[in-house]
């Protein structure tokens, strides 16, 4: 074991891609797009994920200006600690670590579910113990084993949706599954916007969640070989793949299916049968449909563990070595990797799915506690960029100095800023009509408890927001070079 913290820089240009691709491109659309074009139409579900699409495109524009700057492990809590303030930067990074360490512990579960579409009378333990100890020897054996593994996996997740939209394409213009269709749903009844804007902006929720794990990439930053290049280009590759392949996606749903199908209504991780993929593939005649998408959807489960796994393991790693976690964290082995803080994050996974099992309330509690801790992180790397760029403007230096530009600025930061705060508050706006104190803390318990980290490490150590002039822009003490 090294005693020092130097993990190896073998991330490709291909891996960020897939591993931002991957991250954003799972049970969200093969799943959950039916219940947002059920609830709000064709048009409603279309208008949200487009507009959050755009929101994460100024996001990662932001977090690539940052990372191609400042490559480090674990790149937006220590943004946010050099920065905006030391007692955000721990806020954010033990959030983030709590989010993907338990976020873990729900995929593990989920590929329980969905194996037992083939195996029912298997108990679901065995299959979620097969899959931390295959996602446990992934991450423990390289960085780059887990770039591959990444890779191979949100490819089939790509392959597939290119398949459908061809299949589906056909089917709307009547090649495939009989009589053509074109548009004549988007003109069904209320279509194609339904419920007005309250229901677009619940949807706006549903995106948000889809879209979560494209920050992945700043996670990788530490990681990648030359980022200045590998950076930007990723960056480029899947903001156009992720908006082609939703916006695609959900209008050939919508297109095929009507807005009153009660299917939509019931789509499920746990019945994969009536996922609106499963549905239009039926509809041009492909019988093996549910076997093929529940092949998918178990490879996409298994992706956001492989990808949970990896980001938590790095946050704690960097909280490690900015002695904000114990300093065995940050340690890596010959390999260059954080075995500690993969222990750390695999033992909390395991309990977490234990607790599953053995307590379903501590579980409850524990996922509900983690539900907008994606959101709190794009928030944090919003701040953290507007900061920086102040920063590096008050401090003398040009534009012409960063080797990527974030695109729109202020606009873009302030936007995802916004929009965050939108989606956040739109979370369960019912409980807020109906007094549902209940509800209210169910939903919302993410953010108490950031604050209760926020405001710890700000009255422990006294600590203020950095001023502009004594932001930390130089790139030593912890890059990993």
């Amino acid at each position: 074991m090294k005693e020092n913290n130097q993990v190896k820089r073998s991330l490709k240009t291909r891996h960020l891609s897939m591993i931002a691709l991957g991250g954003s491109i799972g049970t969200g659309l093969f799943v959950a797009s039916g219940s947002a074009i059920s609830t709000a139409g064709p048009g409603g579900a279309l208008a949200a994920y487009l507009g959050i699409g755009i929101m994460v495109y100024f996001l990662m524009t932001s977090l690539g200006e940052m990372a191609t700057y400042l490559p480090i492990t674990g790149s937006f809590a220590e943004y946010s600690k050099r920065f905006v303030d030391p007692a955000l930067g721990f806020a954010m990074g033990w959030n983030y670590w709590f989010n993907w360490a338990i976020t873990l512990a729900v995929d593990l579960s989920t590929a329980a579910l969905v194996l037992k579409f083939w195996f029912p009378h298997v108990p679901g333990w065995i299959f979620s113990l097969a899959a931390l100890v295959m996602i446990f020897l992934i991450n423990a054996l390289s960085v780059k084993s887990f770039g591959e593994a990444e890779y191979w996996m949100a490819l089939i997740k790509v392959i597939t949706v290119i398949v459908f939209l061809i299949v589906g394409l056909l089917t709307i213009i009547g090649i495939l599954g009989g009589h053509a269709v074109f548009l004549e749903n988007f003109a069904y009844k209320k279509a194609p916007f339904v419920g007005g804007i309250p229901t677009v902006l619940s949807v706006f929720v549903v995106a948000g969640f889809s879209f979560q794990g494209t920050e992945l990439i700043g996670i990788t930053a530490g990681e990648t070989e030359n980022p200045e290049k590998s950076l930007p280009k990723a960056i480029k590759q899947v903001f156009w793949r992720i908006l082609l392949f939703y916006i695609l996606s959900i209008f050939v749903i919508a297109c095929l299916i009507p807005y009153t199908s009660p299917n939509l209504l019931g789509s499920s991780a746990s019945d994969i049968t009536i996922s609106p993929f499963t549905l239009v593939f039926r509809r041009a005649g492909l019988a093996s449909a549910a076997s093929v998408m529940n092949a998918v959807i178990l490879t996409s489960v298994l992706s956001a563990a492989n990808s949970g796994m990896y980001a938590s393991t790095r946050m704690l790693f960097a909280l490690g070595i900015s002695g904000d976690a114990p300093k065995m964290f940050s340690r890596v082995n010959d390999r260059g990797i954080p075995v500690f803080a993969l222990l750390g994050t695999t033992f909390v996974g395991l309990l977490t799915f234990l607790a599953s099992i053995f307590g379903t309330r501590i579980y409850t509690f524990l996922v509900n506690s983690s539900g907008l801790s994606g959101f709190i992180a794009w928030i944090g790397i919003a701040i953290a960029h507007y900061r920086f760029r102040l920063a590096f403007i008050a401090q003398g230096h040009d534009l012409s100095e960063l080797k990527y530009h974030a695109k729109w600025f202020p606009f873009g930061p302030l936007l995802a800023l916004v929009l965050c705060i939108l989606v956040m508050i739109g979370q369960d706006l019912k409980s807020f009509a109906n007094f549902d104190w209940q509800a209210i803390s169910v939903t919302y318990m993410s953010i108490p408890i950031f604050l209760v980290l926020f405001f710890y490490y700000k009255l422990k150590h006294k600590t203020k927001l950095i001023p502009l002039d004594e932001v930390d822009l130089t790139p030593h003490d912890i890059k990993n070079e």
